[in-house]
Order: structure tokens, then C-alpha cells, then sequence
């Protein structure tokens, strides 16, 4: 079996679905890679720690949000349980100092749901999901690492965020403001030269990035994606970028 890469993608909210481009760009994307026997999503709206394991049947989604038309919470996404992957997670990063707790009936949130709708709208591949135990940079980084094994069992391990995340700048104009602009073109950047301690640090280093993250959740998930693929930075590839809403929904591939 070959090695499955390692994602970062921006996931949008549930309107993500009647955008005209994004969710075929989603679709293209899944379709060129090769198919998981499993995937195991970190997702921006799961902060719990210790870090906790999601459902391992198939569970009832989590709507998480609120003021929405009536028709994105009837969405529906049944996957799999995945109690194999769940046990390996366990032995893969429990330890004295990282504890690991169950929440059996935590179902997919809109971070990990919305996208795979798109992706794999069969639903027939076993999703599960982990919350992110830290904002930390670099012990996100480390629990990707402790991971990386799940990718040469065929599991995509999908860090799910968003390149630019500040609600209060969102436009509905097409416009897009010029911190998201320039965080996402030093993110670019960055990312092109494998420069890992820029990112580590992007808070100080990069040009607006407390404007791009008032708060680091969105861009969080990156690092697990990172570390996950550690060893083969130099050939990560943007798949997707542009703009949705005024944020950057630059997505990436490592390996």
C-alpha cells in the first residue's frame, strides 16, 4: 500500500455547498488521491483536552452553529464508525503525558462533515474524528508525528481549518482585505520554502497574523497536517486558494 498524503484544507461553513467553484474543487481533489481505507479528521471546532476520540459507530452530525436556513440542518453524512482506527490512535499517542479520553457519542462537527460531503459524498469510507487537546504549535506538531505511521495503513489524516479565519472581516462584496491578502501571501510563501519556524511562530513573524487569526484555531490544524508529513515538507503543493467571503481558503497537500 502506498503512502496516503497528509491534508490541510480549508472547510468553509455550511453554505460552502452552494458555492459555484469550491465544492467541485473539493471533488477534484479527493478524486486524484488515492482512495483511504480510513480518514481521521482534527477539525478547528473540537478544542478538548486531554485529547479526546470521537464516535466509533455512526452517530447523529454535530451542527455547530446557528442562524442558518433550515436546510443545512438536515444535511446528512452516515459514515462508518471506525473502532479499528480508534484503537490505533489510542496505542499511537496515549502515554503518561498525553492522556487520551473517549466521547462515544460526539458526532462529525461542520468542520470535518462539510468538506467530506464534497469529497466523498458516498459515504462509504470510515471517518474519525479527534479533538485538538492544545493550540500549541509544537505539541500539535508532535501528536501529527506520533500519527504519521496511520498514513502507510492507508489513512488520510485531514487537518481541517481555515488559511484565514477573522468572522468580523468577512466581505460579501468579492473584496478581500488587505491583512488576509498579505498573511496569505507570506503563508504561501513560507510554505514553499519548508520554513516550519516561521510558521511555528506565525503570530510574530508573519506580517498580519493577529489579524488574520484573532484567534489561532483555524490555523491550528496545519500543524498536525505538518507533522504528519514531516519528512516530505519540501514537496507539499497548494491545491486549492482564492478567496471565499473575504478569508483565504488556501488549501495544501504534503506528500
Amino acid at each position: 500500500m502506498s503512502r496516503m498524503p497528509t491534508l490541510y484544507l480549508s472547510h468553509g461553513a455550511p453554505p460552502l455547498a452552494d458555492d459555484p467553484i469550491w465544492p467541485g474543487q473539493l471533488a477534484t481533489w479527493a478524486a486524484d488521491l488515492p482512495r483511504p481505507t480510513a480518514i481521521l479528521v482534527i477539525s478547528a471546532h473540537w478544542e478538548d483536552a486531554p485529547l479526546a476520540i470521537g464516535a466509533t459507530t455512526t452517530v447523529p452530525l454535530f451542527y455547530d452553529f446557528y442562524g442558518f436556513e433550515r436546510k443545512y440542518y438536515e444535511v446528512t453524512y452516515a459514515s462508518p464508525g471506525a473502532p479499528e482506527l480508534a484503537a490505533r490512535v489510542r496505542g499511537l499517542l496515549r502515554s503518561a503525558a498525553t492522556p487520551v479520553q473517549d466521547v462515544p457519542d460526539r458526532g462529525l462537527d461542520h468542520g470535518a462533515y462539510v468538506p467530506l460531503v464534497e469529497m466523498y459524498p458516498d459515504a462509504d469510507i470510515p471517518v474519525l474524528q479527534i479533538s485538538m487537546p492544545t493550540l500549541d504549535p509544537r505539541r500539535l506538531m508532535e501528536i501529527g508525528r506520533r500519527l504519521a505511521p496511520l498514513r502507510d495503513e492507508g489513512v488520510l489524516i485531514m487537518g481541517s481549518g481555515f488559511f484565514t479565519h477573522n468572522l468580523r472581516a468577512i466581505r460579501v462584496d468579492g473584496s478581500v482585505p488587505s491583512f488576509t491578502a498579505e498573511f496569505d501571501h507570506w503563508g504561501r510563501e513560507v510554505l514553499q520554502a519548508g520554513d516550519v519556524d516561521a510558521l511555528l511562530d506565525f503570530e510574530h513573524k508573519s506580517p498580519t497574523g493577529r489579524l488574520a487569526h484573532p484567534r489561532t484555531e483555524h490555523f491550528a490544524p496545519l500543524f498536525v497536517t505538518l507533522g504528519a508529513g514531516e519528512a516530505e515538507l519540501t514537496g507539499q503543493r497548494t491545491v486549492i486558494d482564492g478567496y471565499w467571503l473575504g478569508m483565504a481558503k488556501r488549501s495544501i497537500q504534503v506528500g
